[in-house]
């Protein structure tokens, strides 16, 4: 019977040493910040780190936006690599060696000539995607259908005199 309170308290225990870690560590990253390095707020805007003091720092959000914000609110501090990809658009070039992805699949089929007679027959083959002629109906008919619209009423555009 003691055995499932002493599991409970040290489940507690491990839990709040784990937060404290982690808030040691934010307040760790939050005091390193300098000008220049690029940060997330827990709002999820992207700036630059213009001036640190001791509960607040001046960030560079854009040409001539300057926004002063409390640490406790830096969710973040990126790499410059990072920083620069994320509100850039700039990629680091460690990847250059690699294999670039196609943007479509062309690529990734053979390229032998049964490609290419694959392709001209089915250029040959045309398809018409229109709609088929129907047959020429009887001018009588055409008169019925325009008496029957006589008949009905005609609608207007909401000016009515009817009550």
């Amino acid at each position: 019977m003691l055995l499932p309170f002493i599991v409970l308290i040290g489940a507690m225990f491990l839990m709040t040493r784990s937060a404290k870690r982690k808030q040691q560590q934010a307040a760790q990253m939050r005091n390193e910040m300098q000008p220049g390095s690029g940060v997330r707020t827990i709002g999820g805007m992207y700036a630059t780190v213009k001036e640190v003091n001791e509960d607040t720092v001046l960030l560079d959000a854009g040409p001539g936006v300057e926004l002063l914000f409390a640490k406790n609110a830096i969710g973040s501090v990126l790499s410059d690599d990072e920083y620069n990809r994320i509100v850039h658009g700039i990629e680091h070039d460690l990847k250059s060696d690699s294999d670039v992805v196609p943007d479509d699949a062309s690529s990734l089929t053979e390229t032998d000539d049964s490609d290419d007679e694959a392709a001209a027959a089915s250029d040959d083959k045309s398809v018409d995607l229109g709609k088929k002629d129907a047959p020429e109906e009887p001018a009588d008919e055409t008169v019925t259908a325009e008496a029957k619209s006589d008949e009905e009423p005609k609608k207007t555009d909401g000016d009515s005199d009817a009550k």
